[in-house]
């Protein structure tokens, strides 16, 4: 699809997760809700977010962190009215902020009416909104997402009378994408969003959602059908031009363009790929992996975009390594099985999984904003929150946001026993000792070397609207890229071990001579304008400006 001067705001967004309910309680009853993330835009404005991400906010059974929707058009009364999510709006765009919206489009809660309108008469027009099989299919226990909590992907309902079909738990059945009658649902849920003034949505679960179960033969693999990305996106563009899907698709990279298409289906995608060789390189502390990970990557369509991230909501999966390789992230990053999940992945936090070591924090934010694509932050880690481990699942990295060193950290002003969930109060990562507060007025501390790196990075937009190239670094331990736009380039270059190192870039010398730095973890030497050497402190980092030049 063409550029016709459209706005690509998203090349160079900085983009901030939050999941409403836990990170401020306005209303005083222990769940964070909209007027407290109103109340706390002026600290993201402040941070540098120009983007936020909603995790999900609709009416709930709130059994799996509110991913079990049960009405697509609607607010948690937890979370506050429909007008507290309008005023929330109003506010974010006075500070110029734009905010996407998780789009659950895969599956609903089985309390959604669609759901049991289905279950309770054959005859009912909803009963082909869901995949179902009047036998037990032979593959009912194969494909399941959550291994070791999960058990099947069928299950059998008594009213119904039949086996539905449920890529996730039990209690979140399956739309049939195949429906016409449901695809047409998903676009009046689209443009609903749209018409309160969103800017577009995280699409949960992609490769599910183009999964095409009802069509499959029984014991073969559903097939997938990527036209659907492109009839999503057509429907977007015509309601809002600038409007982006941000696809959930942790796939190999042989797959990813089938979800840009030519520039006509998805405009944006997370790099799981990435993010997984990142951790191997950091656990290793070697460029290798990550440089292996990003040179496997396909060249985007001009208008396609990659999301890269250090940690999200989820587990960190490691699922795309080879066991070898995720042994030796387990080693490092969660030892303790208690550490992992799904037979796959880390349930940590980042600070945690790199032992709370500043200088490392700092080092992955710095890959983090300078990796080429949009950066995005999960909510805390800009403060090195810890994690909560006694609680299950994923939910061990969605506790209350750290403010203050007050009861509560901040939060709320209930009792600790009445909060959403517990916050974290250990020794180490205890919000006395780790909080927004205590970080702001501290010039050293990890929120304000964040505030100067975002603040830095939108000043060098190569990174996220140019074209970027590896360049050799002298040690195995370096890694540097370079962005370069409209005249303007910038390499930045990263130790990933522990021990000092002098390296140099293979750059011509003449373009050598041009560099001047502009962001280090602290002041070195200046580099050797004759042959490039440059010191490098044990996880540190630094970047460079081209002056004018030709690359």
């Amino acid at each position: 699809m063409p550029n016709f001067g459209l706005d690509l705001w998203y090349k160079n967004a900085v983009v901030y997760c939050v999941d409403v309910e836990t990170y401020q309680d306005g209303n005083g009853d222990g769940v964070g809700d909209f007027p407290g993330l109103t109340w706390r835009l002026d600290y993201l404005a402040g941070l540098g977010v120009t983007c936020l991400w909603l995790l999900p906010f609709y009416p709930t059974p709130n059994r799996d962190n509110g991913y079990d929707v049960t009405d697509g058009y609607g607010i948690d009364p937890r979370l506050g009215s429909p007008g507290d999510f309008v005023e929330f709006m109003r506010q974010a765009r006075m500070r110029g902020m734009r905010v996407i919206i998780d789009l659950v489009v895969n599956h609903t809660s089985d309390q959604h009416p669609w759901f049991q309108a289905a279950r309770s008469d054959p005859q009912s027009p909803y009963r082909n909104y869901y995949v179902w099989s009047e036998e037990q299919p032979e593959n009912a226990h194969e494909g399941v997402v959550f291994p070791g909590v999960q058990t099947r992907t069928w299950t059998y309902d008594q009213r119904a009378k039949a086996w539905y079909h449920h890529r996730f738990y039990q209690f979140q059945p399956d739309l049939n994408i195949a429906s016409a009658a449901v695809r047409d649902e998903i676009r009046k849920i689209i443009g609903y969003w749209l018409e309160l003034g969103i800017s577009g949505f995280r699409m949960d679960a992609v490769p599910f959602v183009i999964e095409h179960t009802a069509g499959a033969m029984d014991g073969e693999a559903p097939p997938l059908r990527y036209d659907y990305l492109s009839e999503l996106r057509t429907f977007l563009s015509w309601r809002s031009a600038d409007a982006i899907i941000l696809a959930e698709a942790n796939v190999e990279p042989g797959h990813v363009l089938e979800y840009f298409g030519k520039g006509d289906r998805l405009q944006m995608m997370f790099n799981f790929w990435a993010n997984q060789h990142l951790f191997l390189a950091l656990a290793r502390e070697e460029a290798g992996p990550l440089v292996r990970a990003l040179d496997a990557l396909p060249e985007l369509p001009d208008m396609g975009q990659w999301a890269n991230f250090l940690r999200n909501h989820d587990e960190i999966d490691l699922g795309r390594l080879s066991t070898f390789e995720r042994q030796e992230a387990y080693q490092a990053f969660g030892p303790d099985p208690a550490m992992q999940l799904y037979e796959r992945g880390i349930r940590r936090r980042l600070a945690p999984m790199l032992g709370g070591n500043q200088r490392r924090l700092e080092l992955a934010m710095s890959l983090l904003f300078s990796l080429p694509g949009t950066p995005v932050l999960w909510y805390g880690d800009e403060i090195g929150m810890g994690d909560n481990l006694s609680l299950p699942e994923r939910n061990s990295v969605r506790t209350p946001m750290q403010w203050t060193a007050e009861p509560n950290a901040g939060f709320s002003t209930v009792p600790a026993e009445m909060l959403v969930r517990p916050v974290v109060d250990d020794r180490t990562y205890g919000y006395r000792r780790i909080n927004a507060a205590a970080q702001q007025r501290d010039p050293g501390s990890l929120l304000n070397c964040v505030q100067r790196m975002i603040r830095a990075r939108k000043e060098h937009p190569e990174f996220g609207r140019g074209t970027w190239r590896l360049v050799d670094a002298l040690g195995p331990s370096t890694f540097a890229v370079l962005a370069e736009a409209h005249k303007e380039a910038t390499v930045a270059v990263h130790n990933l071990s522990r021990e000092p190192v002098e390296t140099a870039l293979d750059l011509p010398r003449d373009t050598v001579r041009q560099l001047s730095e502009v962001l280090s973890d602290q002041r070195y030497p200046d580099l050797d304008r004759r042959s490039g050497r440059m010191q490098l402190d044990g996880y540190g980092w630094r970047w460079f400006r081209f002056g004018t030049y030709g690359l």
